[in-house]
């Protein structure tokens, strides 16, 4: 099969791998019909995340069509399509009968690694480092799924395959970016980033009651989609005090909620997003901590941060004592798909959303190296990219 591979920092590659074969009783082979790059897919691009490996197959926004069940797989046959969630669980452990797949026990065979960092490790996800389980990812023909009596969502006749393919990952974790703001009737929702994940948590925060959403980022067209697709007054914080404008927006009292889409590669034009550039270059951090500090200080007092945008590991400079003193709530992690898949491809199936409104770039497989330094580098207004294999 032809799959997407990483060979180091900025170097991408689409090469031959043998096909996946079923090893556990509990795994299914998908066909991949249609994939995806995730901005968090950059962070591998880029060489921030650490323990991978040179070949090593990158992708967890994938769907397509069942070619192979292991005989403990009853809730799927051959012919099925389906969408994958990123996040691997096995259904059964404590965390994933709560409700908390993305921290499942039994799915990442080299929880070791992370627990050395972390304490205790999060559930596998595919594509996405050997500390994470090592699982070969969805940017490619084809693709071993373990635990797929639990995890695969069937696709029902009349949706397209972009309509859906974002049930993977990056619509639900906006949903549950905006779910985790706890939002109530009338709320005021401000949103860095208008990104894939950050224009969902805006079109989820209207879901979900919000009475204004206020969506913050630099670059027009994804000012322009947050503004005129989602309905979110836009801010450009390279020509306006974000602080200062949310202020004159909320009455002096700040927005009830803030989310974070952005993430550990922040930017930004004050003197500590400076900082970060050059502590990073340093390595006295390794994730930028500037809308995390600008979100900390925005947010009303008594107010919920949420933080869907990545982190890897050591921030500096974070103003805990603000949180403290205003009484924040914050609110993150890798996202339990699986807990929204249900309810939000019920919002595709009538109407409410059609996902494949930010897809900008189309693209084969064979293209997957210069669609990832497109999507990078900012250029051709590209914001969201899929691939056909």
């Amino acid at each position: 099969m032809r799959a997407v591979s990483w060979h180091g920092k900025e170097d991408i590659r689409v090469e031959t791998f043998p096909d996946p074969q079923i090893v556990n009783p509990r795994d299914a082979i998908v066909k991949v019909s249609l994939t995806a790059i995730c901005g968090s897919d950059l962070h591998l691009y880029t060489g921030r995340i650490p323990t991978m490996q040179t070949g090593d197959i990158l992708g967890h926004e994938f769907m397509g069509e069942v070619v192979a069940v292991g005989h403990e797989v009853t809730n799927l046959k051959i012919g099925d399509r389906v969408v994958v969630p990123f996040t691997i669980a096995c259904g059964g452990c404590y965390f994933c009968k709560h409700d908390l797949w993305s921290l499942c026990d039994n799915s990442n065979p080299n929880a070791w690694m992370v627990e050395k960092l972390y304490g205790h490790s999060p559930s596998g996800l595919f594509g996405y480092s050997h500390m994470l389980g090592g699982y070969a990812g969805g940017q490619a023909e084809y693709v071993r799924v373990p635990f797929a009596d639990v995890g695969p969502i069937t696709v029902p006749e009349g949706l397209s395959d972009e309509q859906v393919l974002f049930l993977s990952d990056i619509f639900p974790t906006g949903y549950m970016a905006a779910e985790n703001c706890q939002i109530r009737e009338g709320d005021t929702v401000a949103v860095w980033g208008c990104g894939p994940v950050g224009l969902f948590a805006i079109w989820s925060a209207y879901k979900l009651g919000a009475g204004k959403v206020i969506a913050i980022d630099r670059f027009p067209e994804r000012l322009k989609l947050a503004r005129e697709y989602c309905k979110a007054k836009t801010l450009n914080y390279e020509e306006v005090d974000v602080f200062t404008m949310l202020q004159e927006l909320t009455g002096g009292r700040g927005p009830d909620s803030c989310i974070d889409a952005v993430g550990s590669e922040a930017h930004g034009t004050t003197l500590d997003a400076w900082y970060d550039l050059a502590a990073e270059k340093l390595m006295l951090e390794t994730d930028r901590g500037h809308v995390l500090r600008q979100v900390i200080h925005s947010c009303r007092k008594g107010g919920t941060i949420s933080i869907p945008g990545v982190y890897g590991g050591f921030l500096d400079k974070v103003p805990i004592g603000a949180a403290f003193g205003k009484g924040l709530q914050l609110r993150m992690g890798q996202t339990h798909v699986h807990r929204y898949l249900p309810r939000l491809l019920e919002f595709i199936r009538e109407g409410e959303l059609d996902p494949s409104f930010l897809i900008t770039h189309r693209s084969s497989l064979e293209q997957a190296a210069d669609m990832y330094r497109i999507f990078e580098q900012k250029q051709d207004e590209c914001i969201k990219v899929v691939l056909q294999t």
